[in-house]
């Protein structure tokens, strides 16, 4: 199932798509944070995505998931760093096979990654996501 929703809205939202499993403890930082990152940006649009769901990717947008093997929130330009170091991986990879796969054949927009710690405080993760989210612009 593929679901189409436009990078940036016609009134200038820009969208965030969000990564978890709710039911895991270890992967559901990113989906217990989102109804206060809502509050704090509400000019975001945020839909959480199933990672065994096929995105149809618009023009730039970001992602927000857990990403082991980093200590800190980081925003990642891109998927290069993913790609060169097998430590650093997007927890979901059936999200990450498909972004790799766009971008092999060059439908990939650009795109940022907001990686949190899977065991990350939830305040500091909300706190330094936000801080994130407001490095990049939004």
């Amino acid at each position: 199932m593929s679901s189409r929703i436009p990078s940036q809205t016609s009134n200038g939202v820009k969208n965030v798509f969000v990564f978890g499993n709710p039911d895991l403890e270890f992967d559901s930082l990113a989906i217990r944070i989102l109804p206060k990152l809502k509050k704090r940006f509400p000019a975001l649009y945020f839909a959480i995505k199933d990672p065994h769901e096929e995105l149809d990717l618009g023009e730039e947008f970001l992602i927000i998931d857990t990403v082991e093997g980093i200590s800190d929130v980081t925003i990642f330009p891109g998927l290069e760093k993913f790609a060169a170091s097998p430590s650093l991986t997007l927890h979901d990879f059936d999200v990450y096979a498909s972004l790799r796969f766009a971008q092999k054949i060059n439908k990939l927009p650009p795109i940022k990654i907001v990686g949190i710690p899977p065991g990350l405080p939830e305040d500091q993760a909300l706190r330094k996501t936000s801080e994130a989210l407001r490095r990049i612009g939004c």
